[in-house]
């Protein structure tokens, strides 16, 4: 195997901008995926005894179910084009955009048109996984604790902040770590609708010199080195948030 260094040099600076990428669009999709899954979570787990609120919560919670399944029912690829190509046009559009329309719908499709529908996408698919990460969570803590706070007059709120969440944190740290490191990896296929990051400095490096072996054994170290320190973190995390040992 004749592996050319030189290939990789003269394309350096497109690869670095391509890992920049690829960190930002996976922080920023980890970031929101896990705040929409908590919300999720939390109200699929939510109860309403009485009152018209009974039933508008049974509705929410059917779409929410729905919304899971869709998002892990599909494959991540096929999500990817379906929000770039057929979601984000009528959300955003000069025209008649539902949500941003004129000139500024024009720029963000111009500049930020891959970015924002990656990030969209990776985010919701996320969201799903974590959704059902916090709800296994929340519904491990033994039952016993919650009618506790309650007795000493602790409202959902109170309850969720102080005393479940903190420790259902803790046994959902190593599936959070792997949602994050396989959400990291699947970021490479947003590259697909054209947006410039590791996977797509690749396939341009392998289409000028129609190599193979330099792109993407390049890739696969920067995607293997990020996810080993990520893993690596996370391991952190587990060690300094687990429970204390009892003697």
């Amino acid at each position: 195997m004749d592996f050319r260094w030189s290939i990789i040099e003269g394309y350096a600076p497109l690869f670095i901008k391509g890992f920049f990428m690829t960190l930002e669009v996976a922080v920023i999709s980890i970031v929101a995926g896990t705040v929409m899954g908590l919300l999720l979570g939390m109200l699929r787990l939510a109860d309403v005894q009485h009152g018209v609120w009974k039933y508008i919560l049974r509705v929410t919670k059917w779409i929410a179910g729905f919304y899971v399944a869709f998002f892990r029912g599909t494959p991540l690829f096929v999500q990817i084009l379906l929000i770039h190509f057929a979601v984000m046009p009528v959300l955003i559009h000069q025209d008649n955009g539902l949500l941003i329309s004129g000139e500024l719908a024009r720029t963000i499709k111009q500049d930020y048109g891959a970015f924002v529908s990656g990030i969209v996408a990776l985010s919701l698919n996320a969201a799903a996984y974590i959704s059902e990460i916090f709800r296994a969570g929340i519904q491990s803590i033994d039952r016993g604790q919650s009618y506790a706070a309650s007795s000493l007059g602790m409202g959902y709120r109170l309850r969720m902040r102080y005393i479940i969440l903190p420790q259902a944190f803790r046994r959902m740290l190593p599936p959070l770590g792997n949602e994050a490191i396989t959400l990291l990896k699947d970021s490479s296929l947003v590259s697909t609708i054209g947006l410039a990051e590791l996977a797509y400095a690749a396939r341009t490096v392998a289409g000028s010199y129609s190599r193979y072996w330099e792109p993407y054994i390049t890739i696969s170290v920067v995607y293997f080195s990020m996810t080993i320190c990520l893993a690596m973190l996370v391991a952190r995390l587990e060690k300094k948030y687990s429970a204390p040992s009892r003697h």
